[in-house]
């Protein structure tokens, strides 16, 4: 069972930053107006989230860093979700509020991963 709860859960969590940090470089351009006006530079956030997204898929699968990286990755999906996706559900943007509510439950998920590592040697039990 730890098999089915350890390693195939932090690979379905893990999978879709990595293809996040994908889309993030394929589509950069087309990403670059979701940055809020107020931060300088549009198109180095996408990339650097691409970075980061992929960087957090990578640890989180080798079992690198894994409390930090998901502490991290938490703390980037609220940034986003507050600074990103809230302003368009504000201005009543159809895709935001999906988008959102995507973002809050993936910082949760990664929250419920870093509290199930006491250390980076391994999981808590």
């Amino acid at each position: 069972m730890t098999f089915l709860t350890d390693r195939v859960a932090r690979m379905l969590f893990a999978l879709p930053f990595g293809i996040f940090g994908i889309i993030h470089f394929m589509m950069g351009s087309d990403m670059a107006g979701m940055v809020p006006e107020f931060m300088p530079g549009d198109i180095i956030w996408i990339y650097l989230t691409g970075v980061a997204f992929l960087a957090a898929s990578i640890c989180i699968v080798a079992q690198i860093q894994v409390k930090l990286t998901s502490l991290l990755l938490a703390l980037m999906l609220l940034i986003l979700a507050l600074t990103v996706h809230l302003p368009g559900v504000l201005a009543e943007n159809p895709q935001a509020l999906p988008n959102l509510l995507k973002d809050i439950a993936l910082a949760g998920g990664a929250l419920f991963l870093a509290g199930h590592y006491k250390d980076e040697q391994g999981l808590k039990y």
